[in-house]
């Protein structure tokens, strides 16, 4: 039987340009050895499994190398370097402080401080876990800290900084590791796995780089659990099966059936996931990233915070299409209500299931609130096992969701390419009857949607100009500010494509009218038209007016411009013997 090594170790960086995701701390060390400004200790602090020890380690390595290369990377070759590869160093001592704690630990260290390098320039001390030093320690060791001789450097590494002394810190350069990002961690694990001859899929390495939450020795250690049962495979399915992983398609399809207000199958999607051994709250979680995934991906800018592979990306985006904006924000403010309540409800699973019926219907409830005068009551029916079909009612607003949504994605943004589309609408999605006909025939469904909505609701929604300038001028008398009110009486109003432009002649008006919010909300409200848009246009014919005359500068000017005022002064000049000038 081989002696197996694990990645963790078989593939621990050896310089400073193989460890991942700590750019900025090797940088700056190795322009520290370059310009021979080397501190006496330094500080490695961050989450574990981040590269703290590695980077001490090739410290150390590359301060006694005697052939360190030009970017001051350790040869790996001489003596010294062999020699602390092989665990048999004199000039590199190592403690784990997490078990050598006491303040008779730190006096042997210290006994050894005194002792001279042997073969090197450099003594180094690499202290690991040193918050777990108790108070006494780190006292008996301040004073050699704070003045140790000049061959000593102590290189400290923590995961807890907040537990060491202020007098510490404050004899350290500090150095902060950050958490290794997904796509360097399954870049990495990527590399591992070409040197191993394993085929795996990218969406498992992905998986596996999430679960690992930012540390690349957690992420090495579940790659070696997984890949040892897979023999030399790697699948996406073997992942989440072994990582006890709800898999997103799980909630993709609770997305559609929770759009189709299919409330028997969301409960029994929930009771398969509670079957497969999943506690609700480990549901509830999964579902919270789902829907705020979705609701990043509402926006082209906000897409890249998506940690996701391009495949399981697309399916995102043409499902968020599916889903208003108002709906993910209201669905998120219950999950968390439902999170903050969780531990104190005694039924655990009808405190989920209830949230699950609230999220059934919400889309309702939206509308409701909305148009508070519709009758919701005869619309309100239970669904029948297995009927996947959506009333013609919900039928309709989920069609009108999409359309605005599709038109405010197909809108050019600053950044976005003119040419290259934000993601196709899946054809899966059209075969379940969730969203009705073709996109390309947005007009039709407009004109659809409102005859059924007129004829369903009998809410009147197209206002003539003269009815949108009765409610202006209303709104105008009844307002409080005379800026506010003079403004309104001088503008024109024209209605065209559900916007309503108000023409104004200077930038003064256009201000006071685009802060004036509060009257197109209440447009929206009381006329029923809740996605009237309002723009605000100067029409330089409004602002002419007449040029004003010079004002008089000279004393003779000033005089005329009083004679022309007012006669008398003329004469109280002449009677007074007066001068202009004067």
């Amino acid at each position: 039987m081989s002696a197996f090594v694990v990645s963790a170790r078989k593939y621990r960086p050896q310089k400073f340009e193989e460890v991942v995701g700590q750019e900025h701390v090797s940088q700056t060390l190795k322009n520290a050895l370059k310009t021979e400004h080397l501190a006496h200790a330094f500080l490695f602090c961050g989450p574990r499994g981040v590269g703290k020890t590695t980077c001490a380690r090739i410290l150390a390595m590359v301060i006694n190398c005697e052939n360190k290369s030009t970017d001051f990377e350790p040869c790996g070759t001489c003596l010294s370097c062999v020699a602390f590869q092989h665990t048999a160093s004199f000039n590199i001592v190592e403690l784990d402080a997490a078990s050598h704690n006491s303040v008779d630990h730190i006096r042997s260290l210290v006994e050894q401080v005194r002792i001279p390098p042997q073969g090197g320039n450099y003594k180094v001390f690499i202290i690991d876990e040193v918050h777990m030093l108790s108070t006494a320690a780190f006292n008996a060791f301040l004073k050699t800290l704070e003045e140790p001789p000049p061959y000593a450097i102590f290189i400290l590494a923590t995961t807890e900084k907040h537990k060491i002394l202020p007098t510490i810190l404050s004899r350290c350069q500090i150095y902060d590791f950050r958490r290794i990002s997904v796509p360097q961690m399954v870049s990495h694990l990527k590399s591992i796995a070409d040197k191993e001859s394993i085929i795996a899929e990218e969406t498992a390495l992905h998986m596996i780089a999430q679960k690992a939450d930012g540390a690349l020795r957690d992420a090495l250690s579940l790659f070696d659990r997984l890949v040892s049962g897979g023999r030399g495979q790697l699948t996406y399915q073997q992942v989440i099966s072994n990582l006890n992983i709800l898999d997103y398609e799980i909630y993709l399809k609770l997305t559609e059936a929770l759009l189709t207000e299919n409330m028997p199958a969301v409960l029994t999607l929930f009771h398969d996931v509670i079957q497969k051994g999943f506690e609700p709250d480990i549901f509830l979680a999964g579902l919270t990233d789902h829907f705020r995934n979705l609701l990043v991906c509402k926006n082209q800018e906000t897409i890249a915070l998506l940690d996701l592979t391009d495949t399981v990306k697309d399916k995102y985006l043409e499902h968020a299409y599916m889903i208003p904006i108002s709906y993910l924000v209201s669905a998120l403010d219950l999950l968390n209500e439902c999170d903050v309540h969780y531990k104190t409800a005694r039924n655990k699973r009808l405190h989920m299931e209830m949230t699950l019926i609230k999220l059934t219907y919400l889309n309702r409830v939206l509308q409701r609130d909305l148009h508070p005068e519709s009758d919701e009551k005869k619309n309100f029916d239970i669904y029948a096992p297995g009927k996947l079909e959506v009333s013609s009612l919900n039928q309709e607003k989920i069609q009108d969701n999409i359309i605005h949504t599709a038109t405010q994605v197909n809108q050019p943004t600053q950044n976005a390419e003119p040419d290259k589309p934000v993601a196709p609408i899946s054809s899966g999605l059209k075969k379940k009857n969730l969203i009705g006909p073709s996109l390309n025939h947005k007009d039709d469904i407009v004109a659809q949607v409102k005859a059924e909505s007129h004829k369903q609701n009998g809410l009147k929604t197209i206002f003539t100009i003269e009815e949108i300038s009765v409610f202006w001028r209303a709104y105008a008398a009844d307002s409080v500010s005379n800026s506010v009110r003079s403004v309104m009486e001088l503008a024109r109003l024209e209605m065209g494509e559900g916007v309503l432009r108000a023409f104004i002649g200077s930038n003064f008006g256009k201000n006071i009218l685009l802060q004036e919010t509060a009257i197109i909300d209440k447009m929206r409200a009381e006329l029923n038209l809740p996605r009237l848009a309002f723009d605000v246009v100067i029409d330089p014919e409004m602002g002419q007016e007449e040029p004003q005359q010079s004002r008089p500068q000279t004393a003779q000017e000033k005089y005329d411009y009083l004679v022309q005022i007012n006669p008398v002064v003329s004469k109280l000049v002449k009677e007074l013997n007066l001068k202009p000038e004067e």
